[in-house]
């Protein structure tokens, strides 16, 4: 577990916002999982185009790319491919990585579906979901623009357990970046090295890269997963607290606090929870980070 605070170099959270930060980034979190295609049944057997495509909340673009391939039956690496073309409407600030805008919904297939009309529909509907009058008006209360606050919202989507600890998360990420503090988020670092782990070690912390939330100080430079409408909400609408720190000790059980040694309490329960279940899991090497587990 990484202890020390990173040196800090800031600049502002927006144009006129209140929050230190440091700009840094690239791609987070989900597990990677199978393709959920929703398919029309073939009443001669023969396989069929698949009639829509789910997108899950928290993948990665690259899961995105992936599952389109496969829905449209295309080589591998082939939606990738097409982002030139695409002529995405991103914002400014995403430099034309989609990355956070490829909304999570589901897609219908027609015959003349292509990797562009698909990943433009994506885009398409999340601009209507986060531009619209209170995703704006939460951005802007919290003094940041829209597209950081999907940025929040892509770690919100990463690291929170449930639904009901979103806006808690949202609160620890907020309260970090007022006071100064690295984030220290474990998903920044899966983002980074493309994985999805509990398995942080200490030299995880260490790699050179602006996803690096424990040596980079603020926000990464981009989101780092596609986040749903609830951890949006979340992000421009944080709960009340003064929480700096979290661990989900076991399933069902995400313990927040301000206080440093509760939370290595807190830790430790974790890691003994964590050996149980799988003793080659180790003696803590990768346990969670100082805010996050």
């Amino acid at each position: 577990m990484q202890m020390n605070t990173p040196p800090r170099s800031t600049i502002r959270l927006t144009r006129r916002g209140r929050a230190a930060l440091i700009a840094a980034g690239a791609v987070v979190a989900a597990t990677a999982v199978a393709v959920p295609l929703l398919s029309v049944g073939g009443g001669d057997g023969a396989a069929e185009r698949p009639a829509s495509l789910v997108i899950p909340e928290g993948w990665r673009s690259g899961q995105v790319y992936e599952a389109v391939d496969k829905a449209l039956a295309l080589p591998a690496g082939s939606t990738k491919k097409s982002l030139s073309k695409a002529r995405l409407m991103l914002p400014d600030d995403a430099e034309g990585n989609p990355e956070g805008y490829l909304f999570p919904a589901t897609y219908p297939l027609r015959e003349k579906s292509t990797p562009e009309s698909l990943l433009a529909s994506m885009v398409e509907t999340a601009n209507k979901k986060f531009n619209g009058g209170q995703v704006t008006a939460g951005a802007q209360r919290n003094a940041m623009n829209v597209y950081q606050a999907v940025t929040i919202a892509s770690i919100i989507q990463a690291e929170a357990a449930t639904e009901q600890d979103m806006g808690r998360v949202a609160r620890v990420v907020f309260n970090r970046l007022e006071r100064g503090m690295p984030l220290q988020m474990d998903s920044t670092i899966n983002y980074a090295l493309n994985r999805s782990t509990l398995n942080t070690t200490v030299d995880d912390t260490k790699i050179d890269s602006p996803y690096n939330s424990y040596r980079r100080m603020g926000l990464p430079p981009t989101p780092i997963a596609n986040p749903g409408e609830a951890a949006m909400r979340a992000a421009v609408n944080p709960t009340e607290g003064d929480w700096l720190y979290f661990v989900t000790v076991k399933p069902g059980d995400t313990r927040f606090t301000a206080n440093y040694q509760e939370h290595l309490r807190n830790v430790a329960e974790f890691n003994q929870n964590r050996r149980k279940a799988s003793p080659e899991a180790g003696t803590g090497s990768g346990s969670p980070s100082p805010a996050t587990g």
